[in-house]
């Protein structure tokens, strides 16, 4: 089983969705695309969240998103 790359928890951050094991918000991340950033700027801004972690993020929302749609 792998390890959850998000996590909600009433006392982190108030219950927001963040990486696993870190207080930032994945909403950051979706920020930072949204506003044409890479993912190494973020990376670089956020250094507790792993390239991995978004990666996975990333693959998870995809398969999450083409499953809806099929």
């Amino acid at each position: 089983m792998t390890k959850p790359v998000i996590s909600c928890d009433p006392d982190v951050m108030g219950g927001t969705p963040v990486f696993a094991g870190t207080r930032v918000p994945i909403q950051t991340l979706l920020d930072y695309l949204e506003a044409g950033d890479s993912i190494d700027e973020f990376l670089a801004g956020f250094p507790s969240v792993t390239r991995t972690q978004v990666i996975e993020f990333l693959e998870q929302a995809k398969d999450h998103l083409v499953a809806a749609a099929s």
